[in-house]
């Protein structure tokens, strides 16, 4: 496999996490389930067959994807392409940061992958034109660099109460009260849900949800013997029963399932 990360510059830096290009990946098996991660996500296919969104349960393709498309802030796992013979370039918001380079409120991707021209415009294919274009994944990234520092340069949206918010639920998922953040940053609760459903995609409590799965599922990672009352303590879970609720919810599967099926890429559990 051919992997290459990249770090953008200043101020690009504040807004997207990474780039990634990967290519020549053969696992073993074809389809793996997305768990929920609180991430917005733009995929350039720099291949032209498409790819596909498979239903959780039949396995079978509901949707098609080519070229380029976004991918929302979901609510509950899809099932993708394990990435087999694909090479892509993945740009990675950083959380609650996607929100300025689209033309829409986020809450309108939740739970969606849609084609790239739908958030962006046609000006994401003209984008792809030109990656195809650079002799180097280097090139890649400083050519998408250059197009989304232009958008930052003309449109940044920043939201400082947004990103207070963000910022809480992530460092203490489990304790922080979103009326509490609403009182720090002097805004009502229905303001706080709308101004949170526009930049991130959810609600503050549906965010605060996913992070808290998220949290348990990090924390697994990190245990050779995993302590199950631990991780739900830590995570923030009132109680065992309420975890498991929850982690069903988000995966589909028990924690103890999920124990059993998972590899070691994060978030990304093989299905088929």
């Amino acid at each position: 496999m051919i992997l290459y990360q990249h770090v953008p510059v200043f101020p690009l830096s504040q807004w997207i996490e990474s780039f990634i290009y990967y290519r020549d990946f053969h696992p073993a098996h074809d389809l793996d389930r997305l768990l929920p991660d609180g991430n917005v996500t733009l995929i350039f296919d720099l291949t032209d067959e498409p790819k596909y969104i498979y239903d959780n349960a039949s396995l079978k393709e509901i949707q098609s994807c080519r070229h380029v498309w976004l991918s929302g802030i979901r609510n509950t796992y899809i099932t993708i392409p394990s990435g087999k013979d694909s090479e892509m370039l993945v740009v990675n918001f950083h959380k609650g940061k996607a929100y300025p380079f689209v033309d829409d409120p986020l809450c309108a991707f939740t739970d969606h992958v849609v084609d790239g021209d739908i958030a962006f415009g046609r000006q994401i294919h003209e984008l792809r034109e030109r990656l195809l274009a650079q002799p180097s994944p280097q090139q890649m990234f400083q050519c998408a660099e250059m197009h989304f520092l232009s958008i930052i340069q003309r449109f940044s949206k920043a939201n400082p109460y947004v990103d207070f918010a963000v910022s809480q639920i992530l460092r203490a998922p489990g304790q922080q009260v979103i009326a509490r953040i609403s009182d720090r940053a002097g805004y009502s609760q229905k303001h706080m849900i709308h101004m949170f459903k526009t930049h991130v995609g959810v609600t503050p409590k549906s965010f605060m949800r996913i992070m808290r799965f998220q949290k348990a599922v990090c924390d697994i990672e990190t245990q050779v013997h995993v302590d199950w009352s631990q991780v739900a303590f830590e995570s923030g879970y009132y109680d065992h029963p309420h975890f498991i609720h929850d982690f069903k919810s988000f995966s589909g599967m028990t924690p103890l399932q999920y124990l059993a099926a998972k590899n070691d890429q994060l978030n990304y559990v093989p299905v088929a």
